[in-house]
């Protein structure tokens, strides 16, 4: 069973817990809330860091099930664990930091190879270097090594780069970014960054005071007009595409179903898949197709719901441009009534390319 299941309750008084969480096996799923929402006890009682009442079971392995008296400790599981902090030992470099768990696994069990995970995160110059001559986000991707080279079969991760200022975290969220496309290992992982959730998760589970509030594919959680507050810095869509063509010096474009994207010159080669975000604030609405406008993303669309937004005065319009592929746009109310916008109807959608991240 290609699942990652997991059932947890507890009272303690200050804090109640009581979550089912039905994960998949692949990808990266994103536990997101708020502080004290029971994001970091799920992924420590998964991992058996601490014992709480439920049950585990990861791609059909039972780690835990109380009914039947199986509790799997900490040890044989087979997990690595990133902390928010990388706490490398001070005493070892870079390379024996990274093959401490490696010796502990058996060899048959050994699936990651070392040349690979020092290619994938970049960490070739680093080898011999003390971790006190490392900046934060070298030591945190030299922590997710140290983590991938044990050959988990789940990798868990809580809040990673929490402790990174904007620049360490832009740092390294491309070796996430890398470690989810060319690595068939299930990732869950803690945040409560909108920016972090939403370029790396493929599954997104909101947790709210103990309870898990809604779940399901990032897309489809985004698109839900229930949660137009989910995120903090506004309602957005991601669209996932390749990198077709580069203009120029000024612009590149991303190939989605039948459409592009135009986008602020990237230095991804041809070929790449990118994911980008785009805000509902970001997306204007025509009634006919603008064409003396300096917006270069000109999209027809269908409108297929109106929903207040969570500003008062303002709607979140849902528009679809093809089967699979959607928008949002949050505009005023009183542009719906100006321009009689309503379900069923065709417009046109204008995205500025440097708006789009």
């Amino acid at each position: 069973m290609n699942q990652i299941l997991a059932e947890f309750a507890i009272d303690r008084g200050d804090f109640q817990l009581e979550v089912s969480l039905k994960l998949p096996a692949v990808g990266i799923s994103a536990l997101y809330g708020a502080s004290g929402s029971g994001k970091t006890t799920c992924l420590r009682a998964i991992a058996g860091l601490e014992r709480l009442p439920g049950n585990v079971c990861v791609a059909g392995q039972v780690w835990q099930d109380d009914d039947a008296g199986i509790f799997i400790p900490p040890h044989q599981r087979a997990i690595g664990y990133v902390f928010q902090e990388a706490s490398l030992f001070p005493h070892l470099n870079v390379a024996a930091n990274m093959n401490f768990g490696r010796s502990r696994v058996a060899a048959s069990r050994q699936r990651i190879g070392e040349s690979k995970v020092v290619e994938l995160l970049g960490l070739e110059k680093l080898l011999k270097r003390s971790p006190a001559a490392l900046s934060g986000g070298e030591r945190q991707r030299v922590a997710i090594a140290r983590a991938l080279l044990t050959s988990p079969d789940l990798l868990l991760m809580d809040e990673p780069l929490s402790a990174l200022d904007k620049a360490r975290k832009l740092e390294i969220l491309p070796y996430l970014e890398r470690m989810h496309d060319e690595l068939a290992l299930p990732i869950i992982y803690v945040s409560h960054a909108a920016d972090e959730v939403t370029r790396l998760a493929d599954h997104l589970v909101l947790l709210e005071h103990g309870h898990v509030k809604a779940a399901g594919p990032l897309q489809d959680m985004l698109m839900n007009h229930q949660l137009a507050g989910l995120f903090n810095d506004g309602a957005s869509c991601v669209i996932e595409g390749v990198i077709d063509q580069h203009l120029e010096q000024f612009a590149s474009e991303l190939k989605f179903g039948h459409f592009r994207l135009r986008l602020s010159q990237q230095t991804n080669p041809l070929g790449s898949n990118v994911r980008c975000r785009i805000f509902a604030s970001d997306v204007s609405l025509c009634l006919t197709q603008p064409h003396d406008t300096s917006i270069s993303n000109i999209f027809p669309a269908e409108v297929v719901r109106i929903d207040p937004a969570t500003r008062p005065g303002e709607k979140l319009v849902t528009l679809r441009l093809d089967q699979t592929h959607f928008l949002l746009a949050q505009i005023s109310s009183h542009s719906v009534e100006r321009l009689q916008i309503r379900p069923s109807h065709h417009v046109w959608a204008q995205v500025k390319s440097v708006a789009v991240l």
